[in-house]
């Protein structure tokens, strides 16, 4: 007897109470599931079903035993799924939810290496700082910025984010740099006001106090690439990510200031919806990413 197809005979007659359905269910005949659960309940010593002219119904044992086999098989169709998984080509479409500055700066210029690598594969990104509800919009993977509400998505960190309080030499000289964070109220700071609290800027003390300043200006975006811009014309102080002032700090066209208060870092991370296993296509993006633009970010290290 083959124990495994026994076992699932079993289990399938089990579930449709029928040895016929199950029959037609494994693409065999009734007499071959019939003699696989009677070698099965004869290795065991005990009867699995109640069989009568109008029910089939398992026994007590039978149903003891059916909670445990299902599982079993249910954890084989897994197992040979995962390894399909690994084995499969990346193919079809993906499509990405991405912000605005982090898409348009670094993510849109990889997309041509991924997309050799990957002939078979399609890519649809939407570049928005709108939060995007992957599930009901129909994406695949989100890459995202900063601390994640807690949900039922699975997230993979990809890199550091470490954001910076800067100006332009000339704006510096012209209104003196900051020696503490408590300084910011007498400069023109350029906020942000698609950030929740665009008006509070947030550091750490040196003896590790988290501390909020209250800043103002007389500009404010709503765009991380225009304050970059508004910074470099002299206009104020900002703090952004390195990702967007990177390649401006390491030119010296914007000095970093404060960097003894500078505030936790944050983090890169490509989002997903909960699945069983991770498709292909997904798998592979996240893989590029890792790749591309972690652990040290390019955008950090100066050539």
């Amino acid at each position: 007897m083959n124990r495994l197809s026994a076992i699932e005979s079993f289990v399938r007659v089990a579930e449709l109470k029928s040895f016929s359905a199950a029959a037609a269910r494994l693409n065999t005949s009734k007499s071959v599931v019939s003699r696989h659960v009677a070698a099965l309940e004869a290795q065991l010593g005990l009867r699995l079903f109640h069989r009568t002219t109008r029910a089939l119904t398992l026994t007590e044992a039978g149903l003891g035993y059916f909670e445990r086999v299902s599982q079993i098989l249910l954890d084989l169709q897994d197992a040979d799924q995962a390894v399909s998984h690994l084995q499969a080509v990346p193919r079809g479409r993906l499509k990405v939810s991405a912000p605005m500055s982090f898409g348009f700066l670094h993510l849109a210029p990889a997309l041509a290496d991924f997309l050799a690598q990957y002939p078979e594969l399609d890519v649809d990104v939407t570049m928005s700082d709108r939060f995007v509800d992957l599930v009901e919009e129909g994406f695949d993977l989100a890459v995202r910025i900063g601390a994640l509400a807690d949900s039922s998505l699975i997230a993979k960190r990809i890199a550091p984010i470490r954001r910076v309080v800067c100006a332009s030499p000339r704006y510096l000289g012209a209104h003196g740099t900051p020696k503490v964070p408590q300084d910011l109220r007498n400069h023109q700071c350029l906020c942000n006001s698609n950030l929740p609290s665009a008006n509070e800027w947030r550091f750490t003390m040196l003896d590790g106090k988290p501390v909020t300043i209250p800043v103002k200006g007389r500009l404010t975006l709503n765009n991380g690439d225009a304050l970059r811009v508004a910074a470099l014309n002299h206009m104020g102080v900002v703090d952004l990510p390195t990702f967007i002032v990177g390649a401006d700090l390491q030119a010296g066209t914007l000095v970093s200031v404060l960097e003894d208060y500078a505030s936790s870092t944050l983090a890169l991370h490509a989002v997903y919806p909960h699945a069983r296993h991770l498709s292909p296509k997904v798998r592979a993006f996240i893989d590029f990413l890792s790749s591309r633009f972690g652990p040290r970010p390019h955008w950090d290290v100066a050539d």
